[in-house]
C-alpha cells in the first residue's frame, strides 16, 4: 500500500517536472532559455518516473522473487545516469551551435543595480 503511494507521488512528481519542462519551451523567448528549461525539467522529471520504475520493479522482485524487476531496476538506473550526462551534453551541443549560428540571446533581465534600463 505504502509502495504504491510512493510510486504514484514519483510519478505525479516526473509528470509535473516534465510539464514544466514543455511549458517553459512554448513560453521562453530564446533557445538558450527554452534549452534551460528543457534540460533541467525534463531531467528531474525523467529522474522521477524513472525512481517509480525502480520502486515498481523492487515491490514485484519482494513479492515474487523474479530477477527480471531486478534487471529491470538496474536498467533503469543505467539510464538514468546515461540521460543525465547525454542531456547536459546535448543541450551544451545546440547552445553552441546556436551562438556559432548567430542567434544571440534576447534581453530579457535588466540590471537596476548597473543602471542599465
Amino acid at each position: 500500500m505504502i509502495l504504491n503511494v510512493l510510486i504514484w507521488v514519483a510519478l505525479g512528481i516526473g509528470l509535473f517536472f516534465n510539464t514544466l519542462g514543455v511549458i517553459g519551451i512554448l513560453r521562453f523567448p530564446d533557445v538558450y532559455t527554452r534549452l534551460h528549461a528543457d534540460t533541467k525539467a525534463t531531467t528531474f522529471g525523467s529522474i522521477f518516473t524513472s525512481i517509480a520504475v525502480v520502486l515498481y520493479a523492487a515491490g514485484q522482485y519482494w513479492h515474487t522473487l523474479d530477477g527480471q524487476y531486478a534487471t529491470l531496476a538496474l536498467h533503469t538506473v543505467i539510464a538514468v545516469v546515461v540521460l543525465a550526462i547525454t542531456n547536459a551534453t546535448g543541450a551544451h551541443a545546440i547552445a553552441r551551435a546556436a551562438y556559432r549560428r548567430g542567434h544571440r540571446p534576447v534581453q530579457a533581465v535588466v540590471d537596476h543595480l548597473e543602471g542599465k534600463p
